[in-house]
Parts: structure tokens; sequence; C-alpha cells
């Protein structure tokens, strides 16, 4: 399904909403201080309100250590430990019990993901969106150091994700992705615990017919350690995840878009009364 008109779109003052940038990291002391550095950098430099949800998703490293040293430089920070058992999924959802922000960013702990794109899409949300996907296969996208087995399994998938959903995305597999408060919690509760979680959320807010916009990214594959992304055991998640969605679609949607508008109305409202306040004045994270 295609989102809602681009004419119904209602844009938000500059610098108004409360960016929420959720880290899962597991193992990931190599990675974590540049990333956490060039995130808040490029943020504080656009004079954008935020905080920084870390999760610690049962690192066995100094993961752990390090998030708490930077979080002395860096007072957004707020580090989450994920009790066990772990995965990209728990952690997300961990995460998403723990954070404050009017739109939420999804960012890898390992910089695949550009701070100048998580500034992107947070403009794009203040254009009037519900939504922003990252994709890494629009014109002007950059792809590095993408496995060749992995970018065929890749573009296999979505495109079967885009026929069997008729849309437009193309990268909707792509863990970064960025959401106002209300889609969170209309998709709320998600149920993946792995990588599969990337498409309950995004397909969750496609068929709830939401404004999203899509960007071009620029992503570079890990060249230090391992991902945790193994294709086979994913499989069946993938499945059970997408079998989950579109049975909603086909056979409950009714039932789901009452749920979106009930989400939308208390958004409006919220948003009403935050523009008596300034961010500054917003409760301490």
């Amino acid at each position: 399904m295609a989102s809602k008109a681009v004419s119904e779109l209602r844009p938000v003052e500059r610098n108004t909403l409360l960016y929420a940038i959720l880290v899962p990291a597991y193992n990931e002391e190599m990675h974590i201080d540049s990333t956490v550095r060039a995130l808040a950098e490029e943020l504080r430099r656009e004079h954008i309100p935020f905080e920084m949800v870390i999760v610690n998703d049962n690192s066995s490293d100094r993961t752990r250590t390090v998030v708490d040293q930077l979080s002395r430089e860096y007072p957004e920070i707020n580090l989450v430990d994920n009790p066990p058992p772990g995965g990209f999924g728990r952690a997300v959802r961990c995460g998403l019990a723990h954070y404050h922000g009017d739109v939420l960013a999804i960012v890898m702990a390992d910089l695949s993901d550009s701070p100048r794109d998580v500034v992107r899409c947070y403009r794009k949300i203040e254009e009037g969106y519900d939504c922003v996907f990252g994709s890494r296969f629009l014109r002007g996208s950059t792809v590095i150091h993408y496995p060749r087995l992995k970018l065929l399994i890749n573009r296999m998938v979505n495109h079967g994700l885009r026929l069997l959903f008729a849309t437009r995305h193309n990268d909707l597999t792509n863990a970064f992705k960025v959401y106002r408060r209300h889609v969170i919690d209309a998709i709320s509760p998600l149920r993946a615990a792995h990588f599969n979680l990337t498409i309950e959320m995004s397909l969750s807010a496609l068929i709830r017919q939401y404004r999203i916009a899509a960007i071009p990214i620029n992503w570079s594959g890990r060249t230090w350690g391992q991902s945790n992304l193994r294709l086979r055991e994913m499989g069946r998640r993938y499945l059970c995840t997408l079998l989950k969605v579109w049975f909603e679609r086909l056979l409950i949607l009714d039932d789901v878009m009452l749920d979106v508008d009930s989400s939308t109305v208390c958004s409006e409202d919220d948003l009403r009364n935050d523009t008596v306040s300034s961010p500054g004045d917003r409760p301490p994270v």
C-alpha cells in the first residue's frame, strides 16, 4: 500500500522534536566510541535536541564500560542493559521501553549508518512525515563492503516484499529507519526477537498507511568482527514475521486502522501541548 498523500503533510517547527537515537550494541567495543562521537557531534552541530539510548545486549567484551565512560562526556546517553536472552530484536524492544523522544531512529553501533543521514531523516520528519525509510538502493545511495551473497538474497527478499505488499519501498529489511512516537505506539507490542524485527516494524507501519518518505543513504558494511545476521537461521524467523503482518493486512486491517486513528489523535494532542514549552522544559532523560 502507498503512504498517505503528501498533501496531508503538516510541517513541524525546526528543532523542536526530541530525537531519540536507539543503538543496540553487542560486542561493539571497537566501534561504539567512534559511533557515539560521530552521532553526537553531528546532532549538536545541527542543534537538534536528542537523547541516545544505547542498549548493551549482553556483551562479553568492554562495550558497557566504553559506553559508561562516554556517558560522562555526553550526558545525552542513557545506557540500558538488555536482560538475557540477547538478540537484536530484544535489544531494540528493550530500548523502546526506555526512550522519551518524539522521534525515534534505530542506528547500528558499528557506524554502518551515516550520521549525516540520521540528520536528513529528522529533517524529513519535520516536513510532516510519520516515518522515514533509509534505502541503500535508491539513486544517490552508496553501498560499500556488502558481501555479494547477502546482497543477492537481500534484493530477492525485498523484491518479494514489494510484490506482496504492493509498495515502492525497496529496502524494507534495512534496520535504519525513523519513526514518530505515535507510529511506535500503534505498531506495538512488537514480538520479533532478532533481525526480523526490521520487517516487523517497517511492514507494520506500511500496512497502517502512514506517511512514509524514503531517502537514499550511505551505508558501509562491517570491516571488523562478524555480522550477527546468520542467513540460514534467520529465514524461518523472517517468514514467520512476514506471515504475521500479511495476515493482519488481509484479515483485520479494519481493526488495525481504528487503532491508528486513535494513536494519531493522541499524538496531535501531545504535539499541541509540546508547543507550549521548549525542548529544554522536557523532563530529564
